[in-house]
């Protein structure tokens, strides 16, 4: 019995990825960081100067960044040098620092009239949401690299997480270190994460001698 030739199917939406670019968000560079930090310092937006330097600061996942409590920063009325967080995907805690810089801008926003009695560290804006949701967050690091001229697209918060540990492994090429600062539980997860490629592997072999 032949088979009747049938019209062929199109799809009546475009892919969601055409013209995006998918994979991978690409860290930011120091530039891009003192760039978005000074235009956030000159407006005076004291809560996304806290978000900014606590995101590269913890490299936590924008599903733990959004839901951090201010007791996990703040202990006897001080920002903490070292902070611990339970990790929503792994159920671990990761331990991360709080640089000066990161400290100042927190205890500024604490100021604010919004954090009065607020249990989360960055509170939404309406009452029934606790928290600001990573949708919120997602639209608001896309504001950060278009006020600096970057590609959207680019860049995402995935690109907050893996900033300051991109700089780590460059300068140290260490990734027991940067597994352990990312809390991945394996090693080959922070790998694949640093897009660790053999030519990195070469170049760290070449620095040492024996």
């Amino acid at each position: 019995m032949e088979t009747p030739n049938l019209p062929a199917i199109r799809a009546l939406r475009p892919a969601w990825n055409k013209g995006r670019i998918v994979g991978q968000k690409r860290p930011q560079k120091p530039k891009h960081v003192w760039a978005i930090r000074v235009r956030l310092e000159l407006a005076e937006n004291h809560l996304d100067l806290a978000l900014f330097n606590m995101a590269i600061d913890s490299k936590l996942r924008g599903c733990d960044l959004v839901k951090m409590q201010v007791v996990d920063v703040m202990a006897s009325g001080q920002i903490k040098e070292r902070a611990s967080v339970l990790q929503n995907k792994t159920q671990k805690p990761v331990r991360f620092e709080i640089s000066e810089g990161t400290r100042a801008s927190v205890e500024k926003w604490m100021e604010d009239e919004l954090m009065v009695g607020s249990e989360y560290l960055w509170p939404g804006r309406f009452h029934e949401r606790l928290h600001i949701s990573t949708r919120q967050y997602a639209r608001i690091v896309r504001d950060w690299v278009t006020s600096i001229g970057l590609e959207a697209t680019a860049y995402g918060t995935h690109s907050m997480r893996r900033t300051k540990v991109t700089q780590i492994y460059k300068k140290t090429g260490n990734l027991r270190a940067v597994q352990l600062l990312l809390g991945h539980t394996k090693m080959y997860s922070t790998v694949r994460y640093l897009g660790v490629e053999l030519e990195d592997a070469l170049a760290i072999a070449e620095a040492i001698e024996i």
